[in-house]
């Protein structure tokens, strides 16, 4: 369905009060979406759950934000970031996504099987600030320009370059750096 899909210049800017609300598996597929990811994404519900949550994921978005994504999730913790992501009509949004991990229930001594581990992630996306997206759409830039210069097999340590040259001068982890903006 997604490969399909052209990009478009149609921008849709989220409303001031809108969260995008949706559950993955411990794979990344849909498991939950709220009614205003479905507006966004312009795929019905049944369209969405089961697949990739990397449906709506822009083209021109680099990797390496993704990788970063998914070590950070992955390892327990939270991850803010900016997300250009791209409708069924080839429209784009941009977000600025919270991501955790959902857990077993019973985490702790004596807890049974999977008790405490991993079992999906929650996403909560809002409206970012357009004087914020002007900056990290021009990061993105650099990062994906990196990517498509270094090929798939180093892409991801290429596009990570950039913006570790970026946020180091400032003295900040990525989290901080982010949320800083």
């Amino acid at each position: 369905m997604k490969n399909k899909i052209s990009p478009t210049n149609k921008e849709r800017v989220m409303r001031d009060d809108d969260f995008i609300v949706s559950k993955t598996d411990a794979q990344g597929r849909l498991t939950y979406c709220n009614r205003i990811f479905i507006e966004f994404a312009g795929y019905t519900e049944q369209e969405l759950l089961g697949q990739q949550h990397n449906i709506v994921r822009h083209p021109t978005m680099p990797r390496s934000v993704f990788n970063l994504l998914w070590q950070t999730v992955k390892s327990g913790n939270e991850f803010f970031g900016y997300v250009k992501n791209m409708a069924k009509d080839g429209s784009y949004y941009w977000v600025i996504a919270n991501v955790t991990p959902s857990y077993g229930a019973g985490a702790g001594a004596g807890a049974g099987a999977g008790a405490g581990s991993i079992l999906g992630y929650f996403s909560v996306r809002r409206k970012p600030d357009p004087a914020k997206i002007k900056i990290i759409e021009s990061i993105y830039q650099d990062m994906y320009a990196a990517e498509q210069r270094a090929g798939s097999h180093s892409a991801i340590t290429e596009g990570t370059q950039v913006l570790t040259n970026i946020i180091e001068p400032t003295g900040k982890d990525y989290r901080e750096f982010i949320l800083s903006l």
